[in-house]
């Protein structure tokens, strides 16, 4: 789902680590989950650091060409194949990069980002979700508490992605999360892919 687009920011997740929503402070800073990422819950999903064990989870969608059409990339190698995601730790960053599941089931059905973090105060987001799962409002559901948790538990006042003109969808998606239509892009670069592209943006202010 490009135009909430994103690249891999994944790191070995310990859960004694993890935090909580309910045990953030509304004061905390991004330098502060460097180490520690959120875990964040809504009505249906929890947004969290994913483990080795949804691999299996991962597997059933992360591959399937059918949700790239958009993403501005075909899928890489870690995406064909989870399992790489795991093989090492990357260098500790501020950016986000968690899974989205299922309350009931704790399966992991998507994944988010924010990232291209500019002088902690603005930042890209992204988010895809299994074709399985589409029609079922998580991709709202789930950018809503994201966008909402970065504006009130860290210093970030504008988010921002871009979006092919075609996908309609997630068009649909930002615009019911709050995010203004800025801008358009003619025969830009989004990833790898030379396209149409719109430019969404929200500000702390918006909500």
């Amino acid at each position: 789902m490009r135009g909430i687009c994103l690249i891999w920011h994944l790191a070995y997740y310990d859960r004694r680590k993890e935090k909580s929503i309910k045990d953030i402070d509304a004061n905390m800073a991004l330098a502060d989950y460097i180490y520690n990422k959120p875990t964040i819950e809504t009505d249906r999903l929890m947004i969290r650091p994913m483990v080795f064990s949804d691999v299996p989870a991962l597997k059933e969608w992360l591959p399937d060409r059918s949700i790239y059409v958009y993403w501005g990339k075909a899928p890489g190698k870690a995406e064909k194949d989870p399992e790489l995601m795991f093989e090492k730790a990357e260098k500790p960053v501020k950016s986000f990069h968690l899974g989205i599941s299922e309350k009931d089931v704790n399966k992991v059905i998507g994944d988010i980002w924010v990232y291209r973090i500019e002088n902690d105060r603005m930042a890209q987001v992204a988010l895809r979700l299994s074709k399985d799962v589409h029609g079922r409002g998580y991709g709202t559901e789930s950018l809503s508490a994201m966008t909402k948790f970065c504006f009130e538990h860290t210093e970030l006042r504008r988010l921002w992605t871009e979006v092919d003109v075609r996908n309609i969808a997630s068009c649909r998606v930002l615009e019911k999360c709050g995010y203004t239509r800025e801008g358009s892009i003619r025969q830009g670069k989004m990833v790898n892919t030379w396209c149409d592209y719109y430019i969404y943006g929200i500000l702390a202010s918006d909500i």
